[in-house]
């Protein structure tokens, strides 16, 4: 983990240089335009948030691309001089160590750190991964003390979408109204979605589900659900024998049909352990970011496909 952080520090700084040789003269990249406010997100929900409370009276940027993993997120050049240049950066600090840096030096005034507007659980620890071993590059989740898997207990992003409009208020009076009637909208969608969520998992068969990584933790407590992860918070962290294992033994045991894959991360491990078991592999959708599959979507379908998706492999009714 040390250098992987040595090495986002390194090209954040690179990223820093860049922005100054190259100067002010060509934004054409970004998604800022008009008169409005610019804002910068660093990944999906959050930029979903922003975007829904903002409405028409601010461009919002969602710094992690379509299709890449927010964890792996390196910025370039130009995305530093967003953050420098935008009226509000929303982002998760600890989580993506690029975006700390850039926030740290360009625009700490200008931000809100969504990671200090809710109670962070605390992340599932598996002593036997190969995560932190030599050679193998995990993901570094910076200072961030627990999970940070926040916008996967919709109540969470409550806070967050009322702390946006709180700030874009400050920076935009006139609009201030209209901001927080687009959060108080918003947190009615999201009060109703809570509610789908608890109806829709009252009655089930099954309280624990098995999942690729550890990302729904906000959701199972959230919801009274277990989950087991073949991996802990790391997607990328390799399971040792050990670990398959004691998975394999859970699902026998506890005789849970369905192990979880998501689209951002290689499904072989979760497809192979469903096929010795003789048990179904389906997608259980983190929502860390759209695809080109979900390019259509947004937070909300995909929550109602990912409750559908735990109904049926749970026997909920």
């Amino acid at each position: 983990m040390k250098n992987r952080r040595a090495a986002m520090a390194a090209l954040s700084t690179a990223a820093l240089a860049g922005l100054v040789l190259a100067g002010c003269g060509d934004d054409s990249g970004t998604a800022s335009g008009g008169d409005g406010l610019t804002v910068a997100a660093s990944f999906y929900p959050l930029a979903f948030v922003t975007e829904r409370v903002a409405g028409d009276h601010a461009s919002v940027d969602n710094l992690t691309q379509a299709g890449g993993e927010p964890h792996d997120l390196e910025l370039t050049a130009r995305q530093v001089g967003e953050i420098s240049d935008a009226d509000l950066v929303v982002y998760l600090a600890g989580f993506q160590p690029s975006v700390d840096e850039a926030v740290e030096q360009n625009a700490e005034d200008r931000a809100v750190d969504v990671a200090g507007l809710v109670e962070l659980l605390d992340e599932p620890e598996h002593e036997d991964e190969h995560g932190d071993e030599e050679g193998h590059e995990g993901h570094d989740h910076g200072d961030l003390a627990g999970d940070p898997h926040v916008w996967l207990d919709p109540t969470n992003l409550e806070a967050i979408a009322s702390a946006v409009a709180d700030r874009l208020a400050e920076a935009d009076p006139d609009n201030a109204d209209d901001y927080r009637a687009n959060a108080d909208a918003l947190n009615a969608d999201l009060q109703e979605l809570d509610q789908e969520f608890e109806t829709g998992l009252a009655q089930c068969t099954q309280r624990v589900f098995v999942v690729a990584h550890e990302a729904f933790g906000y959701l199972a407590h959230r919801y009274d659900l277990e989950q087991i992860g073949i991996s802990g918070i790391d997607p990328e962290a390799e399971p040792s024998p050990e670990r398959l294992a004691e998975v394999h033994d859970v699902v026998r045991e506890q005789g849970v049909t369905t192990i979880f894959y998501e689209r951002l991360v290689s499904p072989d491990v979760a497809e192979t352990l469903a096929g010795d078991l003789g048990v179904q592999a389906a997608v259980l959708d983190p929502i860390e970011g759209l695809t080109d599959d979900t390019a259509d979507q947004d937070y909300f379908s995909l929550m109602r496909a990912d409750l559908e998706a735990l109904r049926t492999a749970n026997g909920c009714t």
